[in-house]
C-alpha cells in the first residue's frame, strides 16, 4: 500500500509548470468569485421573489414569469463557471434580461403595486449592471488571447 500521508509543497513535482500554466488557461484571468456568484445569487432572488414578495397569488402570470427569469438567469451564471469561454459570448443577454425585467410588471403583469416594481427594478438592475461586468470581462479576455 502506497504511503501517501505526506502533503508538502508541489514545487518538487516533475509536472508543475506544465500544471501552474494549464490551471492559468483554465482561469483565463478571470476572478469567478466577483461575477459568477452574484449572478447565481440575482437569478435565484428573481426565482423566488414572488414567494417573497407575496405576489405569487395577485400576480400569477408575473410569478411564473421571474421564476422563469430567474432560472435563466442561474444557467447563464452556471454556464458562465463551467464553461466561461463559451459562455461569456451571451453575457450580453444579461443585459437584455435586465432591461426585461425593469419593464415585465407593466408588460406581463396587471396593476403592480410598489413592491413588485421595486423588486423587479432592483434585481433588473442587478441583471444588467452584472451583464455589464461580464461583458467587459469577455472583451477584455479576448483582446487578451488575440493580442498574443
Amino acid at each position: 500500500m502506497a504511503d501517501i500521508s505526506h502533503r508538502g509543497d508541489l514545487a518538487d513535482h516533475p509536472d508543475v509548470t506544465e500544471m501552474r500554466d494549464r490551471y492559468a488557461r483554465v482561469l483565463g484571468g478571470r476572478d469567478v468569485p466577483l461575477v459568477d456568484g452574484p449572478v447565481f445569487l440575482v437569478g435565484l432572488a428573481c426565482a423566488v421573489s414572488p414567494w417573497i414578495v407575496h405576489f405569487s397569488g395577485s400576480q400569477p402570470a408575473l410569478a411564473t414569469h421571474n421564476l422563469i427569469m430567474g432560472v435563466a438567469i442561474v444557467v447563464l451564471a452556471l454556464g458562465f463557471t463551467v464553461t466561461p469561454a463559451r459562455m461569456y459570448g451571451l453575457s450580453w443577454a444579461m443585459c437584455a434580461i435586465g432591461a426585461w425585467l425593469v419593464v415585465a410588471p407593466w408588460i406581463v403583469g396587471s396593476g403592480p403595486d410598489k413592491g413588485v416594481i421595486w423588486t423587479n427594478a432592483v434585481l433588473g438592475g442587478l441583471t444588467f449592471l452584472l451583464g455589464l461586468v461580464c461583458t467587459v470581462a469577455a472583451m477584455r479576455s479576448g483582446r487578451s488571447g488575440r493580442g498574443g
